[in-house]
């Protein structure tokens, strides 16, 4: 069977140009995805490296949507190769089932890993001068008025902490933060 693995890092981004590119390739099944490539814990990844068989052949438009790490990606290639799958990436156009195309997977994820590396810290030194001047301030805070009702609904067990992030429109650890703060500033101890 042929099956395709295509990711972009945000909701935002499109898949569209992956899917035309693998269009010619006859592919029967596709694992589409997104999510951001800093490691493995990716569900549609993790279903498509479950799913393949002996025989079967993966497409990616290129290894860097397979994974933006050297480790991760051949750990991906490694595992492919124990059962019998073969890699195709249509950028970098070589076969993984020899010895040189195993050196130039190597290469090219090392590549993609350091280009990783520069982009976070591009961004970490672009915050860092923001914040000198005075534009970068992060993310606002997230208030919640009379939080100290919702507090209280809680700890009578009038409700759960999934019920009342859901009320509130905010994730768990985003309550369970403001419930810290709100006990260290009403000094409330367990």
């Amino acid at each position: 069977m042929k099956c395709a693995y295509i990711r972009v890092s945000s909701i935002s981004q499109n898949t569209a140009r992956q899917e035309e590119a693998l269009k010619s390739y006859g592919i029967e099944k596709f694992f589409i995805e997104k999510v951001s490539g800093k490691n493995m814990a990716r569900p549609k990844l993790q279903e498509m490296l479950e799913f393949v068989r002996e025989g079967d052949i993966c497409y990616c438009v290129d290894f860097s949507r397979m994974a933006r790490s050297t480790k991760d990606l051949l750990s991906i290639c490694e595992l492919l190769q124990s059962k019998s799958v073969h890699l195709v990436s249509l950028k970098e156009n070589f076969d993984t089932s020899t010895p040189q195309g195993r050196l130039m997977l190597t290469i090219i994820a090392a590549i993609n890993s350091f280009e990783r590396e520069n982009i976070l810290e591009r961004q970490r030194e672009g915050i860092a001068i923001a914040k000198a001047q005075g534009k970068y301030k992060g993310r606002k805070p997230i208030e919640v008025s009379d939080f100290g009702q919702y507090y209280e609904e809680y700890m009578s067990r009038r409700t759960t902490k999934g019920q009342l992030a859901k009320k509130l429109k905010i994730s768990r650890p985003t309550l369970d933060k403001l419930f810290t703060e709100y006990e260290k500033t009403h000094a409330i101890t367990e």
